[in-house]
């Protein structure tokens, strides 16, 4: 195994982004950096380094433990890397990712929203949720 390894593979094997393209794009828009130097998704990370990433608006610090190139189980991923992001930034991301995940649902037999109901439900999302995305 190499002791360097492409940014944008690396961030993808350990799950920071769920594609290599996502991550790729990530690379490219220069919200992945090194050293206060802005990376491309070619650019090679070693044991020791640390990566500032930009997502969701969120800025997270992560030091190389371990260059992979092969996406593994979030449990063998966590062991790659070191998060280093500051507490006010995590506490900040936990408050804006609770209920993410919950699914919308409708009262049985409703089927599925109309276009007017559609649009209406979306406009609520916008005039409640900040969508800002950097």
């Amino acid at each position: 195994m190499s002791d360097k390894v492409r940014v944008d593979k690396w961030l993808w094997a350990i799950r920071i982004f769920k594609s290599r393209t996502i991550s790729t794009d990530t690379c490219k828009s220069g919200k992945v950096k090194c050293k206060d130097e802005v990376l491309k998704p070619s650019s090679l990370v070693s044991i020791g380094n640390i990566v500032e990433v930009r997502k969701n608006g969120f800025q997270f610090l992560f030091k190389v433990l371990k260059p992979i190139t092969k996406r593994v189980s979030a449990s063998e991923a966590v062991l790659c890397y070191a998060n280093l992001t500051s507490e006010e930034e995590l506490n900040k991301f936990n408050d804006w990712f609770i209920g993410k995940s919950g699914s919308e649902w409708r009262e049985r037999g409703e089927g599925r929203p109309t276009k007017k109901e559609r649009r209406e439900i979306d406009e609520f999302k916008e005039d409640q949720f900040d969508w800002d995305e950097d």
